[in-house]
């Protein structure tokens, strides 16, 4: 009806989104840092493990947000199907970004971790990993740039819902990231290849 009020799934549906794509927007800022320490690896690999660990977090909590998305959708909630899934095309896209994003990460820890201690085959997988993401990323940061910026512009302009309000949870994740990141510089990793030669 119009003028009524949205039902409390309709309203999980759009916080979900908001969630989303705020989350987005925070990861769109970390992978550009992320990026200039790629294109001189060699004299930034301290920053770019760094990096690496501070987007964790704000990874896992958008793969958890739209994950959460998919199975509501799939399992039939009537909001979620009113919402509508996503183009074609980006539904075909993302196990390719989810997929390749994993690897990327479970490289570069393995790397962090064991350095070279089972050979070189994992700087490859990496570099694979990273060429297979680089463009399907790219891709889907394009196709959603105008929605997350729209969502970040609304959170800013509007004061938070609650203390548990989506903003909360995007700067949770950083805050875990930044902790993490700290945490890392417990260990000497062995990883020491970019910096020979």
């Amino acid at each position: 009806m119009i003028g009524s009020k949205p039902s409390s799934s309709e309203s999980g549906v759009e916080a979900n989104e908001r969630l989303t794509t705020l989350t987005g927007g925070l990861l769109f800022v970390l992978l550009g840092l992320m990026g200039i320490t790629v294109l001189s690896v060699r004299s930034l690999l301290p920053q770019h493990l760094l990096l690496g660990f501070v987007l964790i977090p704000p990874l896992a909590l958008k793969m958890a947000s739209t994950g959460y998305r998919f199975a509501r959708y799939y399992l039939g909630d009537p909001a979620y199907h009113r919402a509508g899934p996503p183009q074609l095309f980006l539904r075909l896209l993302a196990p390719v970004v989810v997929i390749s994003t994993l690897g990327l990460f479970i490289t570069g820890l393995e790397l962090w971790w064991f350095g070279l201690k089972f050979g070189s085959i994992w700087v490859a997988a990496h570099k694979v990993m990273f060429i297979v993401w680089l463009p399907a990323t790219a891709i889907h940061v394009l196709a959603y740039s105008s929605k997350t910026t729209q969502a970040v512009a609304e959170e800013f302009a509007s004061p938070p819902a609650s203390p548990f309000a989506t903003r909360s949870l995007v700067v949770g994740s950083l805050v875990a990231g930044a902790v993490l990141a700290a945490a890392s510089l417990t260990y000497a990793s062995p990883f020491i290849f970019f910096r020979e030669g």
